[in-house]
């Protein structure tokens, strides 16, 4: 299963869940406090991913490593091809 059907899975599942309590479908006879707290939940649900997408983006950004070596490659790199360039008649 990709992770695609399993969120669309899970979104489901949740969403069939908060329908059956908030309309009662089942006619389960749900005090009205379960109603009024059902209700708004999507939204609870909504601005909680959101935080924890954020939180996440901001912990990548924080702890993205630098990659020294690489980069002092590619400057010799591109030193070496603007000799190469040179030698060949090129000028910069």
């Amino acid at each position: 299963m990709t992770k695609l059907l399993e969120w669309v899975f899970g979104v489901s599942v949740i969403g069939a869940a908060w329908a059956l309590m908030t309309f009662d479908l089942l006619n389960l006879r749900l005090p009205v406090a379960y109603k009024e707290v059902a209700w708004p939940m999507p939204v609870y649900l909504l601005v909680v991913f959101g935080c924890y997408s954020l939180a996440t983006v901001g912990y990548r950004v924080a702890t993205f490593n630098d990659c020294e070596e690489a980069s002092k490659e590619l400057q010799d790199q591109i030193k070496e091809a603007k000799e190469d360039l040179r030698k060949k008649g090129l000028k910069m």
